[in-house]
C-alpha cells in the first residue's frame, strides 16, 4: 500500500485490465456558487451539514470521460468510477445512487438490458469494496453506523424497472444483489406502466400493480420520476408503503412533461412519501429564474412545501461529475430529455446549474440557502434527509 487515496479501480493495472480515459475532476470544474452567507450563517450551515443525515435522493457520484462524447465507449467498459474524493467532501451520508440509468448500453445500443444492469451494479460494488471510506447501504442501520462514522453511503437503485421485462421474480434478483430503489418506467413505457413521454397515458398496468405489491413486500422503495401522471397516480394508489419521487419539480411552476402536476405531487405526499427536488440542466426552471441556478430549483421547493408540507419534500438533485448538458447531447435520443414540450415557455440554455452542479457542492449550498431564508434546525434537518429516512423506515420496515 502506498498511502494515496483510493481512485477508482485501483485494484487494476490502467492501460492493461482497462482503457484509460480523461475524466472529468470532482473539484473546481465550475466556478464556486457565491452564495452570500455571512460568518454566522455559514458557521451554522456547516453545523447543520455537519450534524444531520444528509441523504440525496437521487444523484450520479461518478466521473464521466471529460470529452463528454467518449461517454458511450466509457460505459462499454462496464464501468463508471466512483467520485471517493468529492463524495467525501460532499458532507451527505447517503446519496440514491441510480448507477449508468438509460446509459448503460454495455453489450449494445439500447438501454435498460438486463445483463447490463447486472454487471453495472456488480462492478460499482467490486470497487467499493477494494477502500473502506464509502459503504454500501441495505438497512436502516447501515444509513446510522455511517452517520456515526463519518462515511457515505451509496443506495443502489434503478431509474426504471424496464429490465426485468414480464419477469416479476427478477425484483428479487436485484433486491437479493443490493438494490434497495426502483423506478417504474422511464420516458417510454414498458411492461409495468407508461413513461412521461407517452402520447397516449396508458396508467399502471395489471402487471405495474403486481409489480409494485412485490416491491413492497420486498423493502423496495418505488420511485415515480419518469412515470406518467396517471402511471404515478395508480402507483401511489396501490402501494402500501410510501412512494418516492425521487428528482422532478411542479408542473405549476414550469409547465413541461418532466414536471409534475399537483395531482401527482399530492398523490406522492399522501402515501407517506417524499419529493425530491432534481436539478437535471434546463428541467426545473422557473419564471421567476429562467435561466437555470439553485434559485429555480428553491422556486419548485417552495412551490411543493406549500401545496404538501415541509414533511414530503427533500433534494435529489440529479447530477454528477463532469459536462451534465453535454451528457443530454449526446444521450438525447435515448433519454429524451428535451426540456419543454412544443410551445412550452422559452429560456437561456446554460453550461451549467449554478449553486448545483455537482455532487460535492450541492447540499452546502442547499444547506446556505435555507439557513439564509430563515428556516430552523428542525425543518432544515427535515428535508435535508429526516424525510426520506422517516419514510425509509416505513418501507423497509421487514
Amino acid at each position: 500500500m502506498t498511502g494515496e487515496p483510493y481512485r477508482s479501480y485501483g485494484y487494476l493495472t490502467p492501460g492493461v485490465d482497462l482503457p484509460v480515459f480523461e475524466l472529468a475532476p470532482e473539484f473546481d470544474r465550475v466556478p464556486p456558487y457565491a452564495g452570500g452567507l455571512g460568518v454566522d450563517d455559514r458557521s451554522r450551515a456547516e453545523r447543520l451539514l455537519r450534524d444531520s443525515v444528509v441523504i440525496s435522493l437521487h444523484d450520479h457520484p461518478v466521473r464521466f470521460p471529460d470529452d463528454m462524447r467518449q461517454t458511450p465507449e466509457y460505459n462499454r467498459t462496464g464501468r463508471q468510477h466512483t467520485a471517493f474524493a468529492g463524495l467525501a467532501a460532499s458532507g451527505m451520508t447517503v446519496v440514491f445512487d441510480n448507477m449508468m440509468d438509460g446509459t448503460a448500453c454495455v453489450t449494445g445500443n439500447a438501454p435498460w438490458r438486463w445483463l447490463d444492469i447486472i454487471t453495472d451494479l456488480g462492478m460499482r460494488q467490486a470497487d467499493i469494496a477494494h477502500q473502506s471510506d464509502v459503504v454500501v447501504i441495505r438497512t436502516l442501520a447501515d444509513i446510522h453506523d455511517a452517520h456515526r462514522a463519518g462515511k457515505v453511503g451509496l443506495l443502489f437503485g434503478l431509474e426504471a424497472a424496464t429490465p426485468i421485462e414480464n419477469e416479476i421474480d427478477r425484483l428479487d434478483v436485484l433486491y437479493g444483489l443490493g438494490l434497495r430503489q426502483i423506478g417504474i418506467a422511464y420516458s417510454d413505457s414498458n411492461a409495468l406502466g407508461s413513461g412521461l413521454n407517452e402520447t397516449v397515458d396508458g396508467g399502471l398496468t395489471d402487471f405495474g400493480r403486481r409489480a409494485v405489491a412485490r416491491m413492497n413486500k420486498l423493502g423496495l422503495a418505488v420511485d415515480i420520476s419518469h412515470s406518467s401522471d396517471r402511471t404515478g397516480i395508480d402507483t401511489c394508489s396501490v402501494s402500501e408503503r410510501p412512494v418516492f419521487m425521487t428528482h422532478a419539480g411542479a408542473r405549476a411552476v414550469w409547465d413541461t412533461p418532466r414536471m409534475k402536476s399537483d395531482d401527482v405531487l399530492r398523490a406522492v405526499a399522501e402515501t407517506g412519501g417524499v419529493i425530491g427536488m432534481s436539478a437535471a440542466p434546463h428541467t426545473t426552471l422557473s419564471h421567476a429564474h429562467p435561466r437555470h441556478s439553485i434559485l429555480s430549483v428553491m422556486d419548485h421547493f417552495r412551490y411543493c412545501l406549500d401545496l404538501v408540507g415541509i414533511e414530503h419534500v427533500a433534494f435529489g438533485p440529479d447530477t454528477l461529475y463532469g459536462d451534465h448538458v453535454g451528457l443530454h447531447t449526446v444521450f438525447g435520443h435515448l433519454l429524451k430529455v428535451g426540456a419543454a414540450a412544443p410551445g412550452g415557455p422559452s429560456f437561456e440554455k446554460v453550461e451549467y446549474v449554478d449553486g448545483l452542479e455537482n455532487p460535492t457542492e450541492n447540499f452546502a449550498n442547499i444547506c446556505g440557502w435555507l439557513v439564509r431564508e430563515g428556516f430552523s434546525d428542525s425543518e432544515i434537518a427535515a428535508v435535508l434527509g429526516g424525510n426520506i429516512l422517516r419514510a425509509l423506515e416505513q418501507i423497509w420496515a421487514y
